[in-house]
């Protein structure tokens, strides 16, 4: 699943029910994420923290899904397992965890590690993030190793730069950049370009080298 993939149509049964993946993606962004196994300790916290900022990822138009190696009711007993530990969510558990015991997504979808993709039946999972936009095109890849929880904040931002820069067409964000904070001009616009879209002004880093690629602003 290389950035700019097609992310193949799927049904599959899931913790909510028979999904078309299309249908069930509509017009919204994506974050798949893969686990190795249900009843798994780090997994376990991941999706809790993914119940928990559920809203977040509703207000940028974003639909969570999770897919584990294991079939629809040890999802069912996991997600319990998820809420007792994760006792603020309640009866509630948002978004769909996606039963693949034949193994066939994480296989099709790039999701064994190196050591396992030869041994489909036996092989755990890899913990995989894809982001997917609303043209199902893979849009951001991650994969953490097995004792390393992600950051579901940093999932977050990567989806707000995407986001930003998709609408305006010029923008790159810099390193650590968080919203509201500077951006930066793509190198391909020329100054003339962007004082049309900046008429309060750019600055520009003059660098030995001569050339005009650094150039930041905040009225965006």
């Amino acid at each position: 699943m290389r950035l700019g993939a097609i992310v193949p149509n799927f049904r599959a049964e899931t913790s909510k029910g028979l999904i078309d993946f299309y249908g069930w993606q509509d017009s919204s962004w994506v974050v798949l994420l893969s686990h190795p196994r249900d009843f798994t300790p780090v997994c376990t916290t991941e999706l809790g923290k993914i119940a928990l900022l559920h809203e977040k990822f509703a207000k940028r138009n974003v639909k969570c899904i999770a897919l584990s190696v294991d079939g629809l009711q040890e999802h069912l007993a996991w997600i319990s397992d998820i809420k007792s530990y994760f006792e603020e969510l309640g009866d509630d558990f948002p978004y769909p965890l996606i039963a693949d015991p034949q193994r066939d997504l994480a296989v099709s979808f790039g999701m064994l590690n190196e050591d396992d993709r030869d041994n489909i039946e036996l092989g755990k999972t890899i913990r995989t993030v894809y982001v997917i936009d609303p043209d199902h095109k893979v849009r951001l890849t991650m994969c953490y190793p097995m004792t390393t929880g992600r950051n579901i904040d940093e999932i977050l931002r990567v989806i707000d730069s995407m986001q930003l820069t998709d609408r305006s067409k010029i923008l790159a964000t810099p390193v650590n950049w968080t919203p509201g904070s500077k951006v930066m001009l793509i190198p391909s616009v020329t100054d003339e370009e962007a004082k049309k879209f900046f008429p309060n002004g750019f600055n520009k880093i003059k660098l030995p080298s001569g050339k005009n690629y650094l150039r930041t602003t905040e009225n965006y």
